[in-house]
């Protein structure tokens, strides 16, 4: 029994990063912007489920909640009073797409989890779209409401004239890296916990072959070393 399992575990083939390839939904030719894929196949899933949680499930506005309207709503407080809390009561009016951005990553990210899915954050095409969008968005809306007052952002007066120009300089740079480095955290950390799972899934049957308690410890180890939920989940 044991020669059998090394036998196996020898031609044990892994190949964690394949479950992140983008493929064509119909046929294997190749991939343009106008290709359907199983990016846009989950994320129209992902879409489905928002729909169905925050419209379908909350259309009664029952008084004592179903289980889906108790969900819809607590994901509702959480965001609004994250708004409040940072912005304040003026910071309201922008509820809607926050709430939009937030609940986008956090369904992409849980379907990610299903087996045989695939994870969208992953990608960095996404994470980066979604990271331009909000860096444009703040950007314009700061010189909307304070003009060139805006750029008082990158000017420190409270420090030295001789290091004001060279803070100034690492302000600039630091703020245009925000996308970037948003986008990038978000795609490397469900990419690097989705693989590490993917790893350990990979020796689940050779391990299960010795004691059938392998399986079960492949499971939490796996768990702990995935991200997804704990970065990812954020709108930053």
């Amino acid at each position: 029994m044991a020669e059998h399992a090394v036998e196996e575990g020898a031609h044990l083939n892994i190949h964690p990063m394949d479950q992140f390839l983008v493929k064509p939904l119909f046929g294997d030719g190749p991939v343009h912007w106008y290709t359907p894929t199983n990016v846009t196949l989950w994320l129209f899933i992902a879409i489905a489920a928002i729909v169905l949680l925050m419209v379908i499930a909350t259309r009664g506005r029952a008084v004592v909640p179903t289980r889906g309207q108790s969900v819809a709503e607590m994901l509702y407080t959480f965001v609004r009073s994250m708004i409040v809390d940072i912005t304040g009561e003026g910071g309201l009016k922008y509820f809607p797409y926050i709430m939009t951005l937030f609940l986008l990553i956090l369904f992409v990210n849980v379907l990610g989890l299903l087996p045989y899915s695939f994870t969208v954050t992953s990608h960095i095409a996404v994470t980066g779209v979604l990271a331009m969008a909000v860096f444009t968005f703040v950007t314009l809306l700061g010189f909307i409401k304070n003009g060139g007052k805006f750029l008082k952002i990158f000017w420190i007066s409270e420090a030295p004239l001789a290091l004001r120009p060279i803070l100034a300089i690492i302000e600039i740079i630091s703020y245009f890296v925000r996308p970037v480095s948003h986008s990038i955290r978000l795609g490397g950390n469900m990419m690097a916990g989705h693989a590490v799972i993917k790893v350990f899934a990979g020796f689940a049957a050779l391990l299960a072959a010795y004691t059938p308690l392998g399986v079960g410890l492949v499971a939490p180890i796996g768990a702990s070393h995935d991200p997804g939920l704990g970065d990812g989940t954020r709108p930053c």
